[in-house]
């Protein structure tokens, strides 16, 4: 028979069923026994392995793939000679119009409905659906099949719905633009068309395809969540404060105080193994992943390897997924209401490859909080955390589309990534005071300088017969005798925290602590999870945070920008009671003290020679917004720049700009930082680049030292030194920086 019926549009034509058919006969004559073949559809494209009589389903569904004509894939000789001249099947791009497109869409949301799905070790046995469920997946068919009008043969309602609402999100649409357009072209199509009304109605259809989410009543004062036992609580048992609002008698329906949404995780995990796009890549990081010297992914860092080990059942699957989760604040409504901060949190699976991973497509909102929580973060953390214990220990039965088969699909959390005030909040350790380094803790090196706390003792980190130690008026006037700061184990950190009593969470609790709790503020909820503890790293600090406060620290002393520079009067009057660096101290040859220029920072005619070659830059669309309308030369400073700004200005900039403006002793610790900045961030790390770097660091820090005033060392000046260690524990930076989150969010 002619196989001219793979052409045939008509897929319900008796000549294209009759194709069918003899195919289906074909690969069972030529593959005995087989219950499982390749399936030609133009949607499956001969990669995946379907039953005989889902094959025939796809193909009446979907269509054959029309290049397909000689069955070789099926069990058919291929006599070489003759078809050398065929179109090869392997990289053949399937041709999917729009209706088949949402048919593919309801098949992954709805795998169950469609096929009958083997169990593992079950292969005869059919995945039960739900009811409620398998009504959604017929109302979704329905819509599917039924044309937007009569005769209508390129949209459906529900391709019609699909697609425009792609474009109302695509081109960030209002609901009440939508509405409008949608108004119109109702009205421009036939009158009986099908087209709904307005978003609302849009949603509804749609509402089977989406993933839904929990409104969860809280404390007005952030005590705690009405929630699982405290569900039918009508007042708060900490602070007695009611959950509702005080309404008319008139009203039947309570208005809550307060509301956040959870997004949950499970079917939201599940999504990526019914989607075939997704599901091979999914398994990137065990199966193609290259295992060298170079670093590419975080599964090249040491805490996933060392995880690995201590827990190989968990890693035995690649399957299982290991999420990074991530919290910011910002503000949906711009300049109309600046005190208002919304905060979601984010959940983003690590197990893609680098060309995928951190994408938004793959960026999941697990929680939604209307208002800064602060340190009662957790509170709000209670239903993932839950969910995520859940996850270790029992795991969820899941479809994997690219196998064709059940599996129970478990998840872990590899670390979190936050700025630095959020980092206080999630990692229950305060960023501000005499102990705000996360790492060093209580042994860290801090004083008050220039009427605020400053972080010095970089030669710490020098090898014990170095001969800055022994330097003391270079530095802060004494020798360094003391090793590095010792880090502390997730196992040591939990058995401290077990043995402090916090108070509860709150707007109205005494935020006081004791000092025996050092800078702990709360007991972090995420300890809960059986393999928190033994993670290596827990929370990552945001390179572009640092890098952004290290350039502002930097270029404003530098430049002598006044509320920005680091060389104040204070600044110099603490140099004096130090006792060191004579050469700044306060000029007192007249009757009234003064503060000379620094040596580190540049003349006026220097200043604006800088700013104009920085306003004359150029730089290519795409790779960096245009600085030079941040320049303020007449005014001697910088305005507005955004975090990439200050990356690409860090990195590519100021190493050129001021090599001659300033004294060589300034001018190359300033390009090493520039070099520092550069390889980190790198998209590929080595691990042998990273040793140097870390030795690097601390050679930049200890001349800083020598050369700007203790008010110069902030916090996150001092930070920078744990950030090698941190690539070499968690691989590239940009899987763990805020920039892809902050775009997510739009914030």
């Amino acid at each position: 028979m002619s196989r001219r019926w793979i052409q045939n549009p008509n897929r319900c034509a008796d000549e294209y069923l009759d194709g069918i058919e003899d195919f289906i006969e074909f690969a069972r004559r030529h593959n005995p026994g087989a219950t499982r073949i390749r399936c030609p559809c133009r949607r499956c494209n001969n990669t995946l392995f379907e039953s005989i009589e889902t094959v025939g389903f796809h193909l009446v569904r979907n269509g054959m793939i029309e290049t397909y004509s000689i069955w070789n894939l099926h069990g058919e000789q291929v006599d070489h000679a003759s078809s050398s001249n065929a179109p090869r099947v392997d990289n053949v791009e399937p041709i999917v119009d729009p209706n088949d497109q949402v048919m593919g869409i309801i098949q992954d949301a709805f795998p169950f409905a469609s096929t009958n799905i083997n169990q593992e070790g079950e292969d005869d046995v059919p995945t039960p659906i739900d009811s409620a469920e398998f009504e959604q997946y017929e109302k979704l068919l329905k819509n599917a099949n039924q044309e937007l009008y009569p005769g209508c043969e390129s949209f459906s309602i529900l391709t019609a719905i699909v697609e425009l609402m792609h474009g109302k999100i695509k081109y960030r649409m209002s609901n009440l633009c939508f509405d409008y357009f949608l108004g119109v072209f109702k009205r421009m199509l036939p009158t009986d068309n099908c087209l709904p009304k307005d978003h609302k109605h849009a949603q509804k259809v749609l509402h089977g395809l989406g993933l839904g989410y929990e409104k969860i009543h809280t404390c007005k004062n952030n005590c705690m969540l009405f929630y699982k036992e405290h569900e039918t609580l009508d007042t708060c048992p900490i602070c007695n404060e009611s959950r509702f609002k005080m309404t008319s008698q008139n009203r039947t329906t309570k208005i809550p105080q307060k509301v956040m949404r959870y997004l949950p995780l499970k079917p939201r995990l599940q999504r990526l193994y019914m989607s075939m796009h997704t599901a091979t890549d999914m398994r990137w990081h065990k199966e193609k992943r290259v295992d060298d010297d170079v670093m590419r992914h975080p599964a090249d860092g040491e805490t996933w390897k060392e995880f690995d080990r201590t827990f190989p059942e968990f890693a035995a699957d690649p399957r299982n997924v290991r999420l990074g989760l991530a919290t910011d604040g910002f503000n949906p409504y711009g300049v109309l209401n600046q005190h208002h901060s919304t905060w979601p949190i984010f959940a983003f699976p690590y197990n893609l490859p680098p060309w995928k991973c951190m994408k938004k497509e793959y960026m999941m909102m697990t929680v939604l909080i209307t208002e800064d929580p602060g340190r009662s973060i957790d509170v709000y953390l209670r239903p993932l955390v839950d969910e995520l214990k859940d996850l270790w220990t029992n795991g969820v039965r899941t479809y994997d589309k690219s196998t064709g088969r059940m599996f129970t699909l478990r998840a872990a959390v590899m670390w979190t990534v936050n700025d630095f005030p959020a980092y206080a909040m999630v990692s229950g350790w305060s960023t501000k005071g005499y102990m705000a380094c996360h790492v060093c803790k209580e042994d860290i090196t801090s004083g008050w300088h220039a009427g605020k706390v400053c972080y010095l003792g970089h030669r710490r980190w020098l090898p014990w017969d170095h001969e800055w130690r022994e330097k003391d008026k270079e530095f802060d006037g004494n020798t360094e005798r003391r090793l590095r700061p010792r880090e502390w184990s997730g196992d040591e950190i939990l058995e401290q925290l077990n043995l402090l009593d916090f108070a509860p969470f709150g707007k109205t609790v005494s935020r006081t602590r004791p000092s025996t709790h050092l800078n702990w503020t709360h007991k972090p909820m995420f300890f809960e999870l059986p393999y928190w503890s033994k993670l290596k790293l827990r929370h990552n600090l945001d390179v572009m945070h640092v890098e952004k406060n290290v350039f502002d620290t930097l270029v404003g002393t530098m430049l002598d920008i006044e509320g920005k520079t680091k060389d104040t009067i204070k600044a110099r009057l603490d140099l004096e009671r130090m006792g060191i660096r004579r050469g700044l101290w306060m000029n007192r040859d007249s009757d009234k003290a003064r503060r000379d220029l620094a040596f580190f920072s540049m003349k006026p005619n220097d200043k604006k020679e800088f700013l104009k070659f920085v306003s004359s830059v150029k730089f290519s669309d795409g790779y960096a917004s245009n600085i030079a309308r941040c320049v303020n030369v007449d005014g001697g400073k910088f305005t507005g720049l955004k975090s990439h700004d200050c990356h690409v200005f860090m990195q590519r900039l100021l190493p050129v700009g001021i090599r001659h403006l300033l004294p060589e002793d300034v001018v190359k610790p300033i390009m090493l930082l520039s070099i520092f900045f550069s390889q980190l961030t790198a998209k590929t790390l080595r691990r042998t680049d990273m040793f140097q770097l870390r030795h690097d660091i601390v050679q930049v820090l200890c001349k800083f030292e020598m050369i700007f005033p203790p008010a110069f060392f902030t916090s996150m000046i001092h930070v920078m030194v744990h950030l090698p260690e941190e690539a070499l524990l968690a691989g590239p930076v940009n899987y763990r920086w805020m920039y892809p989150i902050e775009s997510f969010s739009e914030s």
